[in-house]
């Protein structure tokens, strides 16, 4: 991707980057979890949870770091490391699932990546591009199903850090220093 070689800005990597994480393997994702709605492979759609919610804490991480930038990018220059993105997950959707699928198609995939664009552009304070809804409205509840009972399966969730070990040290964090 263009946008995250040595002659873009920092703010420019950091919005590649959350694109990365964030659109990236989105559609990927998502076919998984259809699988995971229909009760096949538990097993990979376990390891799917986990992924998709760190490359989610991942993007989270990117949209707050953008946040506390001095001087945020031109709307038109996100939208466009936005577009690029969708583009590129676009084309590997069309090559990964060319064959419809009940309920799932590579036209509905695609309508779905732009709405994950939309919800990444909202997050970094900027209009949507594409303003799509959600043709997977199931994928809105996967993230309410991450509450396991111990006994009956493992348990995917994070522990806070330093709960076990007693405490925790403060660091500052600056946006005033140079990369």
């Amino acid at each position: 991707m263009r946008w995250i070689g040595s002659g873009s800005s920092f703010a420019e990597r950091l919005v590649a980057f959350a694109c990365v994480e964030g659109i990236f393997f989105s559609g990927s994702f998502c076919a998984i979890f259809w699988l995971k709605k229909r009760g096949l492979m538990p097993g990979l759609c376990f390891s799917n949870s986990l992924i998709a919610r760190d490359e989610g804490l991942h993007t989270d991480f990117a949209c707050l770091l953008y946040s506390q930038l001095r001087g945020p990018l031109p709307e038109a220059t996100v939208q466009g490391i936005v577009r690029d993105a969708v583009e590129i997950e676009k084309a590997f959707i069309l090559e990964a699932l060319p064959c419809r699928l009940i309920g799932m198609n590579s036209n509905l995939m695609a309508t779905y990546v732009e709405f994950v664009a939309d919800r990444l552009l909202r997050e970094l304070g900027y209009a949507p591009v594409y303003n799509v809804k959600n043709p997977f409205d199931w994928m809105e509840n996967i993230s309410l199903q991450g509450k396991a009972n111990f006994f009956e399966r493992r348990v995917g969730e994070y522990q806070r850090a330093g709960v076990l070990a007693g405490g925790y040290q403060a660091f500052e964090f600056r946006t005033d220093l140079d990369f």
